[in-house]
């Protein structure tokens, strides 16, 4: 495996669908933190997927605080729109992973205000209020694959 994208309660599937095309392109493996807004049978989700679910690792949890005991060791980011550093910023290592919230809401705010240093944002401008979660996802997880070298890929 490469990286860990984790989606904490994703509401909109044709996003969960997108970044799941994104994960079995890259190697990613994708969690997913319930509750979702959606059935894993729903048919946009499918669809946004197209036919590469067979290639895509996930891994259900049934809150953030059981995906955190899963992961004890883990090394984390997470991103949202109010971070001082930019997705450029850190440095990824190979099986981290990188949060994203749902897209009503984000990350919990307690979550991130006891990790600043673990926060991450795409820049943009101050008019954007934030950009789609699927293309969030693809930008910050292709520079994390850059960073760690595009493992198992050509």
């Amino acid at each position: 495996m490469s990286i860990n994208i984790v989606l904490v309660e994703p509401e909109i599937p044709q996003n969960t669908g997108n970044i799941a095309r994104t994960c079995a392109a890259t190697g990613c493996r994708l969690h997913l933190v319930k509750p979702l807004g959606f059935s894993v049978e729903d048919k946009y989700l499918k669809r946004a997927g197209l036919d590469y679910w067979s290639l895509v690792e996930i891994k259900y949890h049934d809150n953030l605080d059981a995906f955190f005991d899963t992961y004890r060791e883990g090394k984390f980011f997470l991103s949202t729109t109010k971070a001082k550093n930019k997705y450029t910023d850190l440095k990824y290592e190979k099986d981290c992973f990188i949060l994203f919230g749902k897209e009503t809401a984000g990350l919990p705010k307690d979550l991130l205000l006891k990790n600043p240093d673990k926060c991450i944002r795409v820049p943009m401008i101050d008019e954007a209020r934030s950009l789609n979660l699927s293309n969030s996802v693809a930008i910050v997880a292709y520079e994390a694959l850059r960073q760690i070298g595009f493992p198992n890929m050509i």
